[in-house]
């Protein structure tokens, strides 16, 4: 079992940046690939960015490519979100999952374990 805890999310204006962390519990995390997702009000839920367990792999969206880096710490259980550049269209609740799985994995369909969200706004 792993629970996901996400933090970070916040009031930002557009250009400005957020640093979103994933912890986890769990003493397996380090053999999950870890994905963050949003999602919009009206809007189905998207990926934005998957890290595999030994950070060796990445996968970005095309609407994020660039200006957001996603990382981890195994040692400290924790995957961040490194978002730059934000526009209003960044504004959404962000959510990390996280499934044991050597694949990085970018359907939301594919993860087991979810974390509770953060929100993240970005003002015009």
């Amino acid at each position: 079992q792993v629970q996901l805890v996400e933090s970070g999310g916040g009031l930002v204006q557009a250009g400005g940046s957020l640093r979103l962390s994933c912890a986890a519990s769990g003493r397996t995390f380090s053999t999950y690939t870890v994905g963050w997702f949003r999602q919009a009000p009206g809007k189905e839920r998207e990926f934005v960015a998957a890290i595999s367990w030994s950070s060796s792999r990445f996968r970005y969206a095309d609407s994020v490519q660039g200006r957001f880096i996603i990382s981890r710490d195994n040692a400290e259980n924790t995957v961040y979100l490194q978002m730059n550049s934000l526009k209003p269209e960044d504004t959404a609740a962000y959510y990390c999952a996280g499934k044991r799985d050597p694949l990085l994995l970018t359907s939301n369909t594919e993860y087991n374990y979810w974390g509770q969200g953060t929100q993240v706004t970005v003002s015009s």
